[in-house]
């Protein structure tokens, strides 16, 4: 219960916009699958752009074939987009795509739009594949745009914002709205998809990002902003800048955010705080160095847990991220991972299964001890599992142990009856683990 509108789909809205094509966001978010099919039966698009990702493709694939499958849509083309096309084009083609866009879609979007409108030819627009007589022809791949401070903001007035934040407030009491600002990541964690940016790292200016800030507070009442980057902190200059500029400004927010224990320090932490942050997520994955370096994370987890607690001493909260079952993973390394989280004591922490998503460098290091592969149009690549160190149904178990061993280590504000539901949960789960293993 905690949505977020499609940044990138309104980013790509606004940018055709902009160029002088009008346009309408049809929201998934809340709505069904017949809503969307009336509303398409009804306007009838030129051209129907859906984003795809790993949790959208299965639905994707069902709104292509009622496309196809609708006489009063057959002449409208369909173009897909996403960080899941690139891996997925040929098939995504031969189930009823028109286009293909790869990496980012602004610029892409808006030649292709031209050459639709146009009856022009598609063999010079970079970054998109397509079939040409039953033939898939794939384009030279586009370059990354250079300055994105250029790009408008999303378009968010296409969507009712307000549903967004009222279910935010019936689950949590409070309303939070995101906020991009940059694109990329030069990072080389193994298990991460770099499918639209690659490793790039690309930066609005601070002003800008304060003048969407300022336009957000002036247009709708929210509670709290989530910057979606992948590492904030990743440019000490550009926080320097951005914490000046928003106190010349006066700007008051509330605000959460990741980063990397390597990306701080004193200085950024201060600088957080001063901003207006309530919340840093910083990445570990586990608490075993040696996991960590199998993942290629280049960070110390002594340097996670030492800024873990010192965001807290600074009047922050602190959140972070661990991954089971990574290949090479021994219980041993799990319960470094229980120490380590209950010696950095997060007030907030989530938990995952490794999974190889294709294009990664841990599917290539997994791919020949893959246990199960469903089938491509009714499943994903976290349904993917490989040989692990330990029989699946083991990972279930590990994951309730480390979860309430943790919590009854660390939350000691909750009721007895509570801490004698974490004690009795992580001791079954310890228990199926003994079974399992």
């Amino acid at each position: 219960m905690k949505p977020y509108v499609p940044l990138g789909i309104l980013s790509i809205s606004a940018y055709l916009e902009k160029h002088g094509f009008e346009n309408d966001v049809f929201d998934s978010t809340f709505s069904s699958f017949n809503e969307l099919c009336e509303h398409l039966r009804v306007n009838q698009p030129d051209v129907i752009a859906i984003y795809t990702n790993l949790m959208t493709r299965i639905n994707v694939i069902r709104i292509i074939k009622f496309i196809r499958s609708t006489s009063a849509l057959s002449k409208s083309k369909i173009i897909l987009g996403g960080p899941e096309v690139r891996q997925h084009a040929e098939p995504l083609l031969n189930c009823g795509a028109d286009f293909i866009v790869i990496g980012e879609g602004e610029e892409t979007m808006f030649e292709l739009c031209s050459a639709i409108r146009n009856s022009a030819s598609f063999e010079s627009i970079k970054g998109i594949q397509w079939k040409k007589n039953d033939t898939i022809v794939i384009n030279d791949e586009r370059e990354l745009l250079k300055d994105i401070d250029a790009l408008p903001f999303p378009n968010r007035k296409k969507v009712n914002l307000q549903k967004y934040f009222d279910t935010w407030k019936s689950a949590h009491g409070e309303s939070s709205v995101s906020v991009s600002t940059m694109r990329g990541c030069p990072y080389t964690c193994k298990w991460c998809s770099r499918a639209v940016y690659g490793m790039s790292y690309r930066r609005r200016s601070p002003s800008l990002v304060a003048d969407e800030i300022e336009w957000l507070q002036k247009n709708y009442s929210f509670d709290s902003i989530w910057f979606v980057d992948d590492v904030f902190t990743i440019n000490p200059k550009w926080m320097r800048e951005f914490a000046s500029v928003i106190a010349d400004r006066k700007i008051k927010i509330r605000y959460e955010i990741i980063s990397r224990a390597d990306r701080l320090n004193e200085e950024m932490l201060s600088l957080l705080a001063a901003s207006g942050c309530f919340r840093i997520w910083i990445g570990a994955e586990s608490g075993s160095q040696k996991i960590i370096d199998a993942m290629d994370r280049r960070v110390d987890v002594k340097k996670v847990r030492e800024m873990i607690r010192r965001t807290r001493e600074l009047g922050m909260e602190a959140g972070t991220f661990i991954m089971l079952g990574y290949p090479g993973e021994t219980e041993e390394d799990i319960h470094e991972t229980v120490n380590h989280l209950i010696e950095s004591n997060p007030h907030h922490f989530t938990i995952t299964l490794a999974y190889p998503i294709r294009g990664t460098e841990l599917f290539e290091e997994t791919r020949n001890d893959f246990t199960y592969v469903g089938e491509w149009e009714t499943s994903n690549d976290r349904d993917i599992d490989f040989r692990r160190t330990y029989p699946r149904k083991y990972y279930d178990y590990a994951i309730r142990f480390v979860v309430n061993k943790v919590n009854w280590k660390i939350k000691r504000n909750v009721s007895l009856t509570q801490r004698l539901r974490f004690l009795l949960a992580y001791i079954r789960g310890e228990i199926g683990m003994r079974l399992t293993k």
